[in-house]
């Protein structure tokens, strides 16, 4: 017999659960707005000074990672803290420690301040993403959760499109540390509504701690992409402190699963793996990030760099992409009412391999509307795997356990994201320096290795040289565009692979029972 429902969530909750969703999206949005406004910044921030900080494409990769990387190592313990605290004090926690690290993202005066910033703004994020979810999975019933999530999905499509835009609007009219500033507001306003509105809940039985998972969880990710993106930087992955830093992250990774199996107390239960649908919805996640996060690493550049768009305009070419996954993230759920998870992920992830397959074919005279095209379809294939896959993950935990549900699934989101920007950007960065190096003999050594890290390196350098580096511009732009060709590529790779996993491992058309008979597997390994 299934327990009523009703004492775990009061009537005048209940009554404006639409409401607290509202409020949980809004603080979903600075957490998502952040990096969709940084990257129509980046161009920005590659500019040397006043303009920009001068930052290099590693220093630019490490804006971005040091971001996802702390975000992604802290969510499991911030989803136990949450259950064991109460969700609601972690959320207003999270929301002041991000603003404060955005305040101080906004005056950094070095690349290296903006990445130990960046760092404190994902302390605050770790705790604000996964309490969303939990709240949201305590204040609506079960059979409402699908269409919540397909909303909160939604949110993510709607950062997307504010996110671009307002940076664009901002770095046309004020200094590059706008696009950070800009969160405190928001923050403000999300915490004046969260304190009115959103009720606290907590686990009854929550887990205990686990520092030492937090730690080698951290400092693995942190090994492996800092070895791959120095291979990139270096454009050779056979260097010896490359390939040793990439192995130690491998290893300490390694470690960390060993750990957390014997662990009487894991941050991250991996007995929840042997389910093989909860495995390919994470699978599903990681890999369609990592493909995504690498496109648009790589996208602005194409826009800005090569295309001469402004930021704001940049911005709103990304619209397509964030009205597709408005549109279709709620509606997402009757797709797989009617054909299942495995054959509407499926699709999504063969959309977003052709799309990634249509960069390989973009030239500099490309006309802008099949850009549009491809970003329209890219948000769609998105929003047909974020929704099911979600619901997947989120549904297969008990109600009481929706904050580690709701960390696992942004963790590797998260981590498949750092990792696509460390992968893709640099296979971006050898491909442009193999294409370019052989154009810069004439340069001093110095200027020649700098040159060669970046279209954005090579013609800040020929802008100083004047009339002299006017014969870098198009060997920059023909080596670009043959990098952005092959990573592309490589970005449509994975995102077959990705295909391949949800076809074969995500349930098909549901029967009546299935839920039910898959859920229990997996709550009983997890208690």
């Amino acid at each position: 017999m299934t327990t009523s429902p009703a004492p775990r969530i009061p009537e005048a909750v209940y009554r404006r659960r639409w409401a607290i969703l509202g409020v949980l999206m809004l603080s979903l949005l600075i957490v998502v707005l952040d990096n969709s406004i940084l990257n129509v910044a980046i161009k920005t921030i590659a500019t040397p000074a006043p303009t920009g900080l001068g930052a290099t494409q590693s220093e630019i990769e490490w804006a971005i990672n040091s971001y996802t990387l702390v975000f992604a190592g802290l969510l499991f313990t911030a989803g136990l803290i949450g259950d064991r605290l109460g969700r609601k004090k972690v959320l207003l926690g999270g929301l002041v420690v991000f603003g404060i690290g955005s305040a101080l993202a906004a005056e950094s005066g070095s690349p290296g301040q903006l990445i130990t910033y960046r760092a404190v703004m994902a302390l605050g994020a770790a705790f604000v993403m996964p309490a969303t979810l939990a709240v949201l999975m305590n204040v609506f019933e079960r059979s409402e959760q699908p269409k919540a999530i397909g909303i909160w999905a939604g949110g993510v499509g709607l950062a997307i499109a504010i996110g671009p835009i307002t940076g664009g609007a901002l770095l046309d009219h004020f200094w590059w540390g706008s696009v950070f500033l800009i969160n405190v507001p928001i923050v403000l306003i999300a915490l004046a509504l969260m304190i009115w509105l959103v009720p606290d809940s907590r686990d009854p039985k929550p887990g205990r701690l686990d520092p030492v998972g937090v730690v080698l969880s951290v400092l693995g990710l942190v090994l492996l992409v800092y070895g791959i993106i120095k291979g990139g930087e270096l454009a050779d992955f056979t260097d010896a402190k490359v390939l040793a830093t990439i192995i130690a992250g491998v290893l300490v990774l390694i470690g960390f699963v060993v750990y957390e199996k014997r662990s009487d107390h894991p941050s991250l239960d991996v007995t929840y793996f042997r389910n093989r649908v909860f495995s390919a919805a994470m699978a599903a996640i990681a890999l369609v990030f990592f493909a995504l996060m690498g496109v648009t690493f790589f996208g602005v550049f194409y826009t800005q760099s090569v295309r001469g768009y402004s930021p704001l305009e940049s911005g709103l070419l990304m619209l397509p992409l964030a009205a597709a996954q408005m549109i279709f993230a709620p509606r997402a759920r009757l797709l797989v009412d009617r054909f299942g998870n495995r054959a509407t992920t499926t699709a999504g992830m063969l959309l977003i391999a052709a799309t990634l397959a249509a960069f390989a074919g973009f030239e500099a005279d490309t006309p802008i509307w099949l850009l549009e095209v491809v970003f329209f379809l890219m948000g769609t294939g998105m929003a047909h795997i974020m929704t099911p896959t979600s619901v997947v993950i989120m549904q297969a935990l008990p109600r009481e356990k929706a904050g580690s549900a709701s960390a696992l699934s942004n963790t590797f989101r998260q981590v498949g994201g750092a990792l696509g920007i460390a992968v893709l950007g640099s296979v971006l960065a050898t491909s442009y320096r193999n294409g370019i190096e052989d154009k810069l003999g004439a340069l001093p050594p110095g200027l020649r290795d700098t040159a060669g890290e970046s279209i954005e390196a090579t013609l800040g350098i020929a802008e100083k040289l004047g009339p002299r580096g006017h014969a870098l511009v198009t060997p920059a732009y023909d080596a670009f565009l043959h990098a952005m060709h092959v990573t592309a590529l490589w970005g449509t790779g994975v995102a077959l692979i990705g295909a391949a996993v949800v076809a074969v491992f995500l349930p098909g058309r549901p029967s009546a029972g299935q839920p039910g008979e898959r859920e229990p597997e997996l709550i009983s390994t997890g208690d």
